[in-house]
C-alpha cells in the first residue's frame, strides 16, 4: 500500500532488531526520509477503529523523537479528518485496556504501535526527516486474544497455520478474532484512501525530496 513513486518499503514484522537493521541499510544505500506507515492501538476512548494518526511525537523506551514539522503539517492538510496527537512505540504487543491506559498514562500517547519508535530514533540518530501515518485498528477496550498475537510472521504477512492451531486450542477465541479482523479491514481501508490523498512521495513531493524510504 505505501510503495508508489520515489518510495520503498519495509515490513516491520513486529522484531525492533530486525527492523533496526533494514532501516539502517537503506540509510546506507542512500534513503533521505523515513515515514511509519501503518496500522496501531488506541490509548484513548475516542479513537476508533479506522481513525487516522499524524504522529506529533513518538514516545519510546529510548525516549522522545521528534517529527519533521512541514512534512507533518503537509499530511494534515492532505488528511483533514486525521487527529494530530502522539505516538508510543513498544517491543511488545499491548493486548488489554489496562495495560493501554497504563501506556496512555506513563507516555501521554494517544495510539501504540511497534514499529514507529525504531524508526523515529534512527531518523533522529541520522539527521532525517521522519513522520508517521497510523491507522487504528484496535479500540482501547478490546483484549486481543493469544492468535491474534501470532498472526504476523517476520515478513509481515499473515501466518495461516499459527492462527489456525491457536483456534484449535481455544474455540472461544473465534469471535474476538472475527471482532479484530473486520476492524483490521476498515483501518487499511482507511489507511489506502489517505495513501491516495497524500499521492507522490506521501506528502513529502512538495519539499523537494527525491527519494523517500517507507516503514
Amino acid at each position: 500500500m505505501a510503495r508508489g513513486n520515489g518510495v520503498r518499503s519495509l515490513s516491520g514484522g513486529g522484531r525492533s532488531i530486525d527492523l533496526a537493521r533494514a532501516i539502517e541499510r537503506e540509510v546506507a544505500a542512500g534513503a533521505r526520509a523515513i515515514i511509519s506507515f501503518g496500522v496501531a492501538g488506541a490509548l484513548i476512548p475516542t479513537l476508533v477503529p479506522g481513525a487516522l494518526v499524524v504522529a506529533s511525537e513518538v514516545v519510546g523506551p529510548e525516549g522522545k523523537f521528534p517529527v519533521h514539522v512541514e512534512w507533518t503539517g503537509a499530511l494534515l492538510q492532505r488528511l483533514p479528518a486525521a487527529i494530530n496527537a502522539a505516538l508510543a512505540g513498544s517491543d511488545a504487543i499491548v493486548a488489554d485496556p489496562a495495560s493501554k491506559a497504563r501506556l496512555h498514562a506513563t507516555t501521554g500517547a494517544s495510539a501504540v504501535d511497534m514499529e514507529s519508535h525504531v524508526a523515529a530514533r534512527i531518523a533522529t540518530e541520522h539527521g532525517l526527516p521522519f513522520a508517521a501515518l497510523r491507522a487504528i485498528a484496535d479500540p482501547l477496550a478490546r483484549t486481543i486474544p493469544p492468535a491474534a498475537m501470532i498472526a504476523m510472521r517476520a515478513d509481515g504477512r499473515f501466518d495461516l497455520i499459527s492462527v489456525l492451531r491457536s483456534l484449535a486450542r481455544t474455540p472461544s477465541q473465534f469471535p474476538q478474532l472475527l471482532r479484530i479482523g473486520r476492524d483490521a479491514q476498515t483501518a487499511l481501508r482507511n489507511l489506502g484512501r489517505g495513501r491516495r490523498l497524500l499521492g507522490d512521495r506521501l506528502g513529502y513531493a512538495d519539499l523537494d525530496q527525491l527519494l523517500l524510504y517507507v516503514i
